[in-house]
């Protein structure tokens, strides 16, 4: 296989769960050295959440995938032994409460007295500075503070949560992006820095347009179910056999679909001529569409649609997705990796794709402390004894 993108950067990962681990595991699939260390005897807590397959848990094999695993204690000894290897590392990602890896000794502050170079990568719920700094974040603390909940959802019903921790995902595609320009950065200039995440900014920023309506217009974004508040018909509709999406952005695709649907008087009706008419009056468009759209299997409506240059497309669940063979063979979306516990496991492959370096799921998801013997020897020089004394104590 060939060497990734990020090939020769090393990054000590102490996060856990899914927001941090996310993070790192772009950063191991496009290249980097990941370590990821745990705490002896338990590990990170998603080693115990479902599914499982032979006792192993696919939600942490999916995450550490590509990374080498060692166990650490970061208090007394293993702080010096912690200290000791971020000398020899570009990036230290965490994803405690602001102040944990202070009281630790650990802070940025402190690793960069050590490694004036050190990237110091931080995820938490309010991030390590302001006044809600010290309050606890999930993701569904993120989804209902940064807004997404209050407009995610059906008109009349209750606030919902997105079907995935997408809170989390937005904080570590954000800590990615962050990590990569300080990368930059410390490549120009020789300095390190730190990144602040936090889950609720994230979701802040992804909210884009929500924001930008009541800022500019006053108005207090609702709940609208499947359309966008920006143009139409953008929705799913009924058809005789289930669902379909239809994104027509624009005048030009509207007047195609009035073509396919057989109602080309509506392309010259004044309620449906510009954009903000058919925003403003959706609801009448939308059983327009229906009276075609419910008389075919929605396979057909879309092939229709896009025969006819019309974005259309069917509302896949997750047994069609991992058997589209677009999704899943031409852009390799699962993958097969032998794990040495769980044995033949498939995964969600990587969704960055570059057309000269590599990214890819090379090796299974480490078993805890799988590699203490290498990497303390390689990047430490411990003998087996050395590393049976601080096994023994607890420290690794």
């Amino acid at each position: 296989m060939q060497k990734g993108a990020l090939e020769g950067l090393r990054v000590l990962d102490l996060s856990r769960v899914l927001a941090g681990p996310f993070c790192s595991m772009m950063l191991a699939d496009m290249g980097a050295e990941v370590i990821k260390i745990e705490q002896p005897g338990s590990g990170d807590d998603s080693r115990q959440f479902a599914p499982m397959k032979n006792g192993e848990s696919s939600y942490y094999m999916n995450l550490n995938r590509n990374k080498k695993g060692i166990t650490l204690n970061l208090k007394g000894k293993g702080r010096d032994i912690f200290l000791e290897m971020v000398k020899q590392a570009d990036i230290v990602l965490e994803n405690y409460r602001p102040g944990t890896m202070e009281k630790l000794g650990l802070g940025y502050e402190e690793l960069k007295t050590v490694n004036p170079r050190i990237i110091y990568g931080a995820i938490s719920g309010f991030g390590h500075t302001g006044r809600n700094k010290m309050r606890p974040g999930y993701d569904i603390i993120a989804q209902a503070t940064g807004g997404l909940m209050s407009t995610t959802g059906w008109p009349g019903g209750e606030p919902t949560r997105s079907g995935t921790a997408m809170g989390d995902v937005l904080a570590g595609l954000s800590l990615a992006i962050g990590l990569l320009a300080a990368v930059n950065h410390q490549t120009r200039t020789g300095q390190g820095q730190k990144v602040d995440i936090a889950l609720v900014d994230s979701v802040v920023a992804s909210m884009e347009i929500i924001n930008q309506i009541y800022l500019v217009e006053g108005r207090l974004p609702e709940r609208i179910g499947n359309r966008y508040e920006s143009c139409y018909p953008y929705d799913s509709f009924a058809a005789k056999d289930g669902w379909l999406v239809i994104g027509a952005a624009n005048d030009k695709l509207w007047h195609l679909v009035c073509k396919v649907i057989g109602r080309e008087d509506l392309i010259q009706n004044s309620r449906y001529k510009t954009n903000p008419d058919r925003v403003k009056n959706h609801a009448e468009i939308k059983p327009l569409v229906e009276d075609w759209t419910k008389q075919y299997p929605a396979e057909e409506v879309i092939n229709a649609m896009l025969a006819a240059g019309v974005p259309a497309a069917p509302i896949n669940t997750i047994d069609q997705i991992v058997n589209d063979p677009h999704i899943a063979q031409d852009r390799e979306m699962f993958v097969d990796i032998e794990h040495p516990l769980a044995g033949k496991t498939t995964l969600t492959g990587s969704h960055l794709k570059f057309s000269v370096t590599q990214t890819g799921v090379r090796t299974a998801a480490p078993l805890l402390g799988e590699h203490n013997t290498d990497i303390y020897q390689a990047l430490l020089g411990y003998t087996p004894e050395v590393l049976s004394e601080l096994k023994e104590s607890g420290v690794i």
